[in-house]
């Protein structure tokens, strides 16, 4: 990923190919790298993918929010001057995505999320680590996955470390209760951009049955399941994940011809 990262004013951000934009949102505890997969798949396939670095833990606290982070993305998105975008979101990446394009509808060509928040609470901050527990932390981190060994040592130290430093955590805590907040569930009705929810049926961040609800209230939505998965389906079943993007993007007649 290294060679496609760049850094322009304020914002960082990964850029490959050419082609139909896809703007990439990830999670809190996620950094870039857990989109390898899609970013190399639909980048040699006539899309532009996009990843920004979120300000999670550099803005200021009173902007450490789920609609701060929404502006954040808009105004990245025209900083790169695209008129509309897909944009795709893991677990607070797909609650941004979601808050996004309930703001700013005119900039969104289509929607893909995957253990998403916005609708379920306890998905950000339920037993928030016990700091300093490294077992606890390992425990946590693997929960993430359905096959705990995706949950590598370089992840799980990267959570613990996270979680150590006083101030990223006072920032995890307050994401956790703005996405409370920003409940979503009255605003996807009104919602009708194309979207696609692709969901662990393991999930046990975001259970599935979140992922039903999210189908229920989004008017133009279509969910798929990938079996013995987590809450990172993109991390955990690569290849099934981007299949079915592909298939979505097919059908909705968003993909590249």
């Amino acid at each position: 990923m290294e060679k496609h990262y760049k850094k322009e004013g304020r914002y960082s951000y990964y850029e490959a190919g050419e082609g139909t934009p896809i703007v990439i949102l990830h999670g809190l505890m996620g950094g870039l790298s857990n989109f390898d997969a899609v970013a190399s798949y639909f980048s040699s396939r006539g899309y532009k993918i996009i990843i920004p670095d979120l300000p999670i833990y550099t803005q200021n606290i009173l902007k450490t929010n789920v609609k701060s982070f929404a502006k954040y993305v808009k105004d990245f998105i025209t900083f790169k001057g695209l008129e509309r975008v897909i944009l795709l979101g893991n677990s607070l990446g797909g609650h941004i995505a979601l808050y996004h394009t309930k703001m700013y509808p005119e900039k969104v060509a289509g929607l893909v999320i995957t253990g998403s928040s916005g609708l379920y609470e306890s998905a950000m901050g339920d037993s928030y680590p016990k700091r300093g527990d490294y077992e606890y932390i390992k425990k946590k981190a693997e929960d993430v996955f359905y096959d705990p060994k995706v949950a590598t040592k370089e992840l799980i130290d990267e959570v613990y470390e996270s979680v150590n430093d006083r101030i990223k955590l006072i920032k995890t805590l307050t994401i956790a209760k703005s996405a409370i907040r920003h409940n979503m569930a009255k605003d996807l009705p009104k919602m009708h951009v194309q979207t696609c929810i692709i969901w662990g049926k393991n999930d046990k961040v975001t259970p599935p049955d979140v992922a039903e609800e999210f189908h229920k209230l989004l008017p133009n939505s279509t969910l798929y399941w990938i079996d013995k998965c987590g809450h990172a389906a993109m991390m955990e079943h690569p290849d099934e994940f981007n299949r079915l993007l592909e298939e979505w993007l097919t059908h909705t007649h968003l993909a590249v011809h």
